[in-house]
């Protein structure tokens, strides 16, 4: 059996890879951070170098 330790983050628009171990679990979903997990509820990006989320 194969166990998942790395996946994209579950925001659409996020380009983060994320470990599963320390990533924001919400609704069995994975993101790299609060701002993913929340929707960008204020307009604010995961802040990770590189990424332009900010859905």
């Amino acid at each position: 059996m194969t166990t998942v330790t790395q996946m994209k983050c579950a925001c659409e628009d996020c380009l983060c890879i994320v470990d599963t171990s320390q990533a924001v679990e919400k609704d069995d979903r994975y993101y790299c951070s609060e701002a993913c997990a929340s929707g960008h509820m204020e307009g604010s990006g995961c802040g990770h170098k590189g990424c332009t989320c900010h859905s």
